[in-house]
């Protein structure tokens, strides 16, 4: 019998940073896990094997998504053949995983799996501003079995209150704890009791239409403070941008939560993709507006944009 755990959280909420974490406390068993990336490439499943466990990667849709769920069923009948301990499952920050207990309550198919519950990474600095504009957060908090109000350290008493208390509104009956960091502790995992497999009524799930994506095409010779200034531009008038850059011949991994910008060197860079950053957005947000007076400003960053639903 396989223990399966399901992470999730909106974009940024600290989901990469949690699993090396919360992998630690199973050094000693056989794990497996599948991470749903929202973009073309998977950018934290690069990061990730080096915490030493197998790894599947599910990209471009959310692995709950009704047209995305045979590959997710195929992959995780893929992965209990290999008879792990373990099965962690890091959702997309857009993913509306409220079809999961169906999923695993197919006794012909998943028998082999014992689910553990869904631990949910809440953003105490972005968690007020992304709330009212995206609806898979609200789906996110129906599911879980554990809140994590991550990056506590980072924003005020007042505000971390406040967050808890629009948590709380969701789900008052299951524990909610502060972080940093990610980190976990073995005593609230004592806390996350085993979870029914009871079949559900089917709910098919779709795309989250408040939720905004486009694509930029960053030129390579954009020099990185250029770039940064460029996004400080656009950043406040989205959630997440994301994605690997190669810019005057070194390669950045890009990552933009809220107003803060962050750019991390990488050694080595095996995929040859283009210069693609990913940004999502919320419905209502002026994104395009932001995005054009910045190519105003600065017309040589970008060799185009692409925008998707």
């Amino acid at each position: 019998m396989s223990r399966l755990y399901l992470v999730t959280g909106f974009l940024g909420a600290g989901k990469t940073t949690f699993l090396k974490n919360f992998l630690k406390m199973f050094s000693e068993k056989k794990v497996h896990v599948i991470v749903n990336e929202f973009g073309k490439e998977g950018i934290d499943g690069e990061l990730l094997r080096e915490v030493g466990a197998v790894l599947n990667e599910i990209n471009n849709g959310s692995i709950f998504c009704s047209c995305r769920l045979d590959k997710f069923e195929e992959v995780l009948g893929e992965v209990l053949h290999t008879k792990p301990d373990i099965i962690v499952v890091e959702a997309s920050g857009l993913s509306d995983p409220t079809n999961v207990k169906k999923i695993l309550g197919q006794k012909d198919k998943f028998q082999n799996v014992d689910y553990m519950g869904s631990i949910c990474l809440v953003d105490a600095v972005h968690f007020l501003k992304v709330y009212e504009t995206a609806a898979v957060i609200k789906k996110q908090l129906h599911v879980s079995d554990m809140i994590l109000l991550n990056k506590r350290d980072m924003v005020s008493q007042e505000q971390a209150d406040e967050v808890r208390d629009k948590v709380r509104m969701h789900r008052p009956d299951i524990p909610i704890y502060a972080t940093v960091h990610g980190r976990i502790q073995k005593g609230w995992m004592e806390k996350l009791e085993h979870i029914s497999q009871e079949e559900n009524g089917e709910v098919l799930q779709s795309a989250d239409i408040t939720l905004r994506k486009c694509l930029l095409y960053v030129k390579e010779d954009t020099a990185l403070d250029i770039l940064e200034n460029f996004m400080k531009m656009i950043m406040d008038n989205t959630f997440r941008i994301k994605g690997f850059v190669r810019i005057q011949k070194e390669w950045y991994l890009i990552s933009c939560v809220g107003n803060i910008f962050h750019a991390e060197k990488c050694t080595e860079k095996q995929e040859k993709e283009a210069n693609i950053l990913v940004v999502l957005s919320g419905y209502g947000l002026p994104v395009k507006k932001s995005m054009k007076r910045a190519m105003e400003w600065y017309p040589d960053v970008i060799e185009k944009v692409e925008y998707g639903s």
